[in-house]
């Protein structure tokens, strides 16, 4: 049985087991995944930078997911008036699975646990980065996954 659930509209992830789904499809979309939080600072900044890749690469296989690290609990509160307020286009989801330092090696073995963190993917080959993005730098670790 699959541990998300759905709050006012935001898949919420309990189990690290359900959450990896998204991380491993096997297909021909480049994938980039961004860890991020309402209360992070440098995560803010650089959210409009990832619904612009994805406005600019619409209609290519190229898919953007926003993976919310505030809790569960905040979803309504605070996360979806955020979104609003911020305008995110961008899917979101919430991932809030106890026991981080037994599923955070599981994404990349490099990850302190820090964020904002982004990992990009097309089939196995992939790429993490623990930091944050302008637009130009994140267009062009992107670009390479689309040249494949």
């Amino acid at each position: 049985m699959v541990s998300a659930s759905s709050d006012h509209g935001i898949r919420v992830y309990k189990k690290y087991e359900d959450f990896s789904a998204l991380l491993h499809k096997n297909n021909d979309t480049t994938y980039v995944v961004n860890f991020w939080a309402t209360w992070c600072k440098p995560c803010v900044e650089e959210l409009p930078y990832f619904d612009q890749l994805a406005e600019k690469h619409k209609g290519e296989k190229v898919k953007v997911l926003l993976v919310s690290m505030d809790f569960a609990d905040q979803v309504k509160g605070r996360l979806k008036p955020f979104i609003k307020k911020k305008k995110v286009q961008s899917e979101v989801v919430v991932f809030d699975a106890p026991k981080p330092n037994e599923w955070i090696p599981k994404i990349d073995e490099k990850w302190s646990g820090a964020i904002p963190a982004t990992y990009i993917y097309r089939g196995k080959e992939h790429s993490f980065y623990e930091r944050s993005f302008d637009y130009e730098t994140l267009e062009s670790v992107v670009q390479p996954f689309l040249k494949k």
